[in-house]
C-alpha cells in the first residue's frame, strides 16, 4: 500500500502449560485469534476449526488442522457457523486474558493456552496512524503514549477504539472486524484523513 509499517508490541506473548486434553471429548475447535492457534495442543488436527479471520485460519492451517473454516467476522459470528453446521462441543484454545464466547445450542470449553505480558513502555512518536486490534490494546496503547495529537486511531472494532480514550489526531473504526478492512481504514488515514476514512472516499 506504499505506507512505512513499523512493529510495536504491546505485549509479550508466553505459552501457558495447558491441562491435557483429549480430542475425542470435542466434536470442533473455535479459534479467535493467531496466537490460539499457535499454542493450541496438540493432536486437534482432526477436528473441523472454525477460525476468526484469514491470520488466524492460516495459523491453524500451519499448526496441522486440516479441516478449517473461516467465521465471517467475530468469535461469536464463528461459533454460530459451528453451531449451524450441527457441532454441539466446541473447545476454545484462548489467551489468559479473553472475551467469553456463546452460541446457542453449543457448549464452548475455553482453555488458556498463552498469556500477553505487558511490556515495558516504549517511545511511541507521531505523525503515524496506530492500528489497534483489541480492547486490551487500545487501554495499553494509551497509558503509554506521551502525546496523542499527531498520533491517529484504527481500530478494528468499536471496544477497540472506545478503550484508547480521547486526545488523538483522528480515530475511526473499520467498516467490519476484519484485519484486510482495518488495513484498508490505516491506508486512508495516513494518505487522506480522518473525513476520507469515515465516507469511504478513495481520495481527497
Amino acid at each position: 500500500m506504499g505506507l512505512a509499517p513499523v512493529v510495536a508490541p504491546l505485549f509479550a506473548i508466553r505459552p501457558l502449560a495447558a491441562r491435557p486434553v483429549d480430542p475425542a471429548d470435542y466434536d470442533s475447535v473455535l479459534l479467535t485469534s493467531a496466537n490460539g492457534a499457535r499454542h493450541a495442543p496438540e493432536g486437534l488436527g482432526d477436528l473441523p476449526c472454525f477460525a476468526v479471520g484469514e491470520s488466524t485460519a492460516a495459523a491453524a492451517r500451519r499448526r496441522g488442522f486440516a479441516d478449517v473454516r473461516t467465521g465471517p467476522s467475530d468469535g461469536a459470528a464463528a461459533a454460530a457457523l459451528a453451531a449451524a453446521a450441527g457441532f454441539q462441543r466446541i473447545l476454545h484454545p484462548c489467551g489468559r486474558d479473553h472475551l467469553p464466547v456463546a452460541a446457542p445450542g453449543v457448549a464452548i470449553e475455553r482453555l488458556a493456552v498463552y498469556s500477553a505480558e505487558p511490556l515495558p513502555p516504549a517511545r511511541f512518536e507521531g505523525p503515524a496512524v496506530a492500528m489497534i486490534h483489541s480492547a486490551r490494546a487500545g487501554r495499553r496503547f494509551g497509558e503509554v503514549v506521551a502525546d496523542r495529537s499527531a498520533i491517529a486511531i484504527a481500530a478494528i472494532a468499536e471496544a477497540a477504539a472506545d478503550s484508547a480514550g480521547d486526545g488523538w489526531a483522528a480515530k475511526a473504526v473499520a467498516a467490519e472486524p476484519r484485519d484486510h478492512a482495518l488495513l484498508e481504514l490505516a491506508a486512508k488515514l495516513c494518505n487522506y484523513g480522518l473525513e476520507e476514512a469515515k465516507d469511504g472516499s478513495d481520495g481527497p
